[in-house]
């Protein structure tokens, strides 16, 4: 990235994030950031989605786009279009983000393996896009393709965030620790199913929502330990899951990873509270289950505000 990229990005960065502490300042509110949002999710209008944030009392929104349709492997011969779930593409996440400056921050993404993907990505970058993300399609996680957008992130200062999904979705979780090694200067965020299940030491990869007690050493606690560089997205059924499935466990979790997690919704709710907002649940688990409330306000708002320089 040339010096002159670099200052224009840096700028635009520091403007929004100058309207977004005007904006937690007007509404006095205690910052929330929710790093795991989607335009368009199963046909929810924008509107709907600006009102599930406010309800569950967010005040920074990271949108996250789909790559581009196509028919392919990686895409599952388009059955993952939109992320398999109707979401919108980059410019649908920056036009909402730039209407409300103070509220939302927008992605970039592209299928892996496009062949103009890491072009694509670089391009609204340089707009200012914050992270590249959701990458969810069917390639291995150490795919040349996938270390192109790895190197990517580096160079811009940007975090990646990965579904990972035994058997769909950037596969090869066992492996993933020598991308890790191999690209100390990009921060990792891991969401989704294979992600979460292996807290547990005995998770079986075939099992995407388990079950019971946890035993401590599964290969996300040991990558969250050991590498400086991955961070866990607690969104979704499967964040909520690993938070629920044994009380006693995610205590000693969220202490032991305090300074590495990041609250997500990833909910399709239109309401932002009630037994159906899968989100508001996985704030209130935060809530009940951090030891202290520093632990809490570092997941719900510090880590990220580190993180994406808020």
């Amino acid at each position: 990235m040339s010096h002159t990229t670099r200052r224009v990005f840096l700028a635009a960065s520091l403007s929004a994030a100058a309207s977004r502490i005007a904006a937690q300042e007007d509404a006095g509110a205690e910052p929330v950031t929710d790093i795991h949002q989607h335009t368009n999710y199963r046909g929810r209008a924008d509107e709907h989605l600006l009102a599930h944030q406010k309800a569950m009392g967010v005040t920074t929104t990271i949108l996250l786009p789909a790559g581009t349709p196509i028919d392919t492997p990686s895409t599952n011969q388009g059955k993952s279009n939109g992320l398999a779930a109707g979401c919108g593409t980059t410019d649908t996440c920056m036009a909402l983000a730039r209407a409300h400056p103070g509220a939302c921050l927008w992605g970039a993404n592209e299928v892996t393996d496009h062949e103009n993907a890491a072009a694509e990505i670089e391009k609204w970058l340089k707009q200012g896009a914050c992270i590249i993300a959701e990458q969810k399609f069917h390639v291995e996680c150490d795919s040349a393709q996938s270390q192109r957008l790895y190197a990517l992130a580096a160079d811009y200062g940007v975090p990646i965030l990965l579904h990972f999904q035994e058997g769909a979705y950037n596969l090869g979780y066992e492996r993933f620790h020598a991308m890790l090694a191999k690209f100390p200067k990009t921060s990792f965020i891991g969401h989704a199913q294979t992600f979460w299940g292996h807290i547990d030491k005995g998770h079986d990869p075939k099992a995407l929502y388990p079950k019971g007690p946890v035993t401590p050493g599964g290969l996300t606690d040991r990558y969250l330990a050991d590498y400086p560089n991955m961070f866990a997205d607690m969104s979704a059924g499967s964040g909520l899951n690993a938070l629920t499935r044994d009380e006693d466990h995610t205590r000693g979790f969220l202490e032991r990873h305090q300074d590495k997690l990041l609250y997500g919704s990833d909910c399709t709710d239109h309401l932002g509270r009630g037994p159906a907002c899968q989100g508001a649940q996985t704030l209130a688990m935060i809530r009940k289950l951090a030891a202290t409330r520093a632990i809490e306000r570092k997941i719900l708002h510090g880590n990220a505000a580190r993180l994406f320089r808020l």
